[in-house]
């Protein structure tokens, strides 16, 4: 096997959370273009069904199954039809999340339950109904943020503290799970990327932060799969329990 081989995942099924719209999409797509066949779950069923056609043109098999990450019998629902359909499952994204910018003094208890609920319990839901019946060398990649190691200008109390959570979380599940069951567990800790919550970030706030981007630019979401791939794959066999910040070095500055 070369080096390039290891970043393979022919005859691999991955569960990819969130995957009707933003990074989730690029994210189902990579795995493919890697050779996994694709479980795809998100609330707007409608939408997955795009996603469905990207995986489908890269050659590989698609599911698209409405989920709702904040009720564990929908994560365990997701995960019972990729068995059905697809015999195993072998990577999980846990993608789905929501973004909040809400002023610590204003925000309800209702709206700070819910960002907790959906990106760091909805994420435990998933890892817990997949790691029943992950295989040894199976990989589970959360998708944290910068957030949940930096601050960002935002009033985001509710995100960051569900992002740092999540990191956590996936410490933990590391611990448990990969000496265990040899199921590794990581985090990818992302920047600034195109999606639906930056299209949402208020006017010359992106610019705001340009100083603390090292690399001067936003980053291109391939090169966020790319490192998914890293960690989804027997490349990162070695990783297990780390937070990869993919950031344009805004974490150091």
């Amino acid at each position: 096997m070369t080096v390039l081989d290891m970043f393979r995942l022919d005859g691999k099924v991955a569960v990819v959370t969130g995957a009707s719209s933003g990074l989730g999409v690029h994210f189902a797509q990579a795995l493919a273009e890697a050779g996994a066949d694709v479980a795809l779950g998100a609330r707007r069923v409608e939408r997955l069904e795009q996603t469905k056609g990207l995986v489908e043109g890269a050659g590989r098999r698609a599911l698209a199954v409405q989920t709702d990450v904040v009720d564990p019998d929908s994560c365990t629902a997701l995960v019972a039809a990729a068995m059905e359909e697809f015999g195993r499952v072998d990577v999980l994204v846990n993608n789905a999340g929501i973004g909040t910018a809400v002023p610590a003094t204003r925000e309800t208890p209702e709206q700070f339950r819910y960002v907790i609920d959906l990106n760091l319990n909805g994420c435990y839901w998933m890892a817990q109904a997949c790691g029943r019946v992950m295989q040894p060398g199976s990989s589970i990649v959360n998708i944290s943020s910068i957030l949940g190691l930096t601050t960002a200008g935002l009033p985001q109390a509710a995100y960051a503290a569900s992002k740092a959570g999540l990191i956590g979380l996936t410490r933990d599940l590391a611990q448990q799970w990969t000496g265990r069951k040899g199921i590794r567990v990581n985090a990818l800790a992302p920047g600034f990327f195109q999606s639906e919550m930056t299209d949402n970030y208020h006017e010359g706030y992106l610019e705001s932060m340009s100083a603390r981007l090292i690399a001067g630019r936003m980053g291109d979401p391939a090169e966020l799969s790319a490192a998914l791939l890293f960690l989804a794959s027997d490349a990162g066999g070695y990783v297990t329990g780390q937070t990869l910040a993919v950031d344009g070095g805004m974490t150091i500055t």
